[in-house]
């Protein structure tokens, strides 16, 4: 029997190298498929035209490229771009485009459904089937990159790890990918134009300081009470609110990098003037500033976008403090493309 081809991408250039010298080859040679590999994101050996053909048959006996396909492509009216894409094994995630005038964002899936369990978010809804690899994180940001070029002219300036999944339960994964588009044998991108928005996993937040990342971190908050956040995501019961906020010091004293936190306020949930308060307290340890997000439904009865008047009551009292906010509007509705809608709806 056959032996199963080998993900030639799961290899790292050193091990490219070897293989080619213990084929009798030159070691450079696996420096020319690494650069068709990811510098070029070469889907195919038969793209490889500076290669010989005796060469890509035998990586082609040897390997497979296991890469995405856009399975459907679908474009709001307000510009956002939603991709199905499918992956080697026919399991689908979805990513978005999110152009604006001066720049052009990467929303980009890290889980085949997701670990966690946030009641208001449509792919919690779908079973845990996998973690992305690398390269499928990767290919990805290639296709929405490619869109942008397309469809705006311009490359691809930010990537947010928003997607679907909970980017630190993929860790390795995740900053795996996140090496390869900053590299300059991969895209090249900054990875001060990269967040990573997590729903709050202590442990790995002080991993990641210790780690010195460069790229910038997100908080899905939704609240700053133990007893709300747990109605709303249920997890908060494992990673309470606590342990959270030392691991965001920890964060903070590592990086000197500001924290940025998602917020939605619902109808009688997080909606009162206490809520709020708490959010100030929680916030003001170190530089921060609020995202607050218009609710995007997905069929729940149970969480309602709040009233104009509570989220102006937020954003009075967060600036009276001192705290950065923003209030953003939803793109991408029309096609579920906005946050907490990614779902594989067909």
């Amino acid at each position: 029997m056959q032996a199963a081809k080998k993900d030639i991408r799961a290899l790292t250039k050193e091990q490219l190298r070897d293989f080619f010298v213990s084929q009798g080859d030159k070691a450079f040679r696996g420096n020319q498929v690494y650069e068709w590999l990811w510098g070029k994101a070469a889907y195919s050996f038969e793209a490889m035209t500076n290669i010989s053909m005796e060469t890509r048959k035998m990586l082609e006996d040897n390997f497979v490229i296991n890469h995405i396909k856009v399975d459907q492509m679908q474009r709001s009216n307000d510009g956002t771009i939603k991709n199905a894409v499918r992956l080697h094994d026919d399991l689908i995630v979805e990513s978005a485009l999110i152009p604006t005038a001066s720049r052009t964002t990467a929303c980009v899936s890290s889980q085949v459904g997701c670990s966690l369990d946030c009641k208001f978010c449509a792919t919690a809804k779908l079973k845990r089937m996998r973690n992305l690899n690398p390269d499928e994180i990767y290919d990805q940001v290639v296709a929405i990159d490619n869109e942008s070029r397309l469809y705006f002219d311009k490359p691809l300036s930010n990537i947010v790890f928003m997607g679907m999944g909970e980017p630190l339960m993929n860790y390795n994964n995740v900053l795996a990918a996140i090496e390869k588009i900053t590299s300059p044998e991969g895209l090249g991108m900054s990875p001060r134009r990269i967040t990573v928005s997590t729903s709050g996993v202590p442990k790995m937040i002080k991993k990641m300081a210790d780690t010195e990342v460069k790229f910038k971190l997100a908080v899905s908050l939704h609240s700053a009470i133990d007893e709300v956040r747990t109605l709303i995501m249920p997890f908060n019961a494992t990673f309470p609110l606590a342990d959270l906020r030392e691991a965001l010091q920890y964060w903070y004293d590592k990086t000197k990098s500001r924290i940025t936190y998602e917020y939605v306020v619902w109808r009688g949930i997080n909606d009162t003037r206490k809520d709020a308060d708490a959010l100030v307290k929680f916030c003001k340890f170190a530089p921060s500033k609020v995202n607050i997000i218009e609710y995007n439904p997905i069929g729940d009865e149970v969480f309602n976008q709040a009233d104009t008047s509570a989220i102006e009551m937020y954003q009075q009292i967060l600036e009276r403090n001192g705290i950065t906010v923003t209030v953003r509007r939803s793109r991408g509705k029309d096609i579920d493309a906005a946050c907490g809608q990614l779902a594989n709806k067909s």
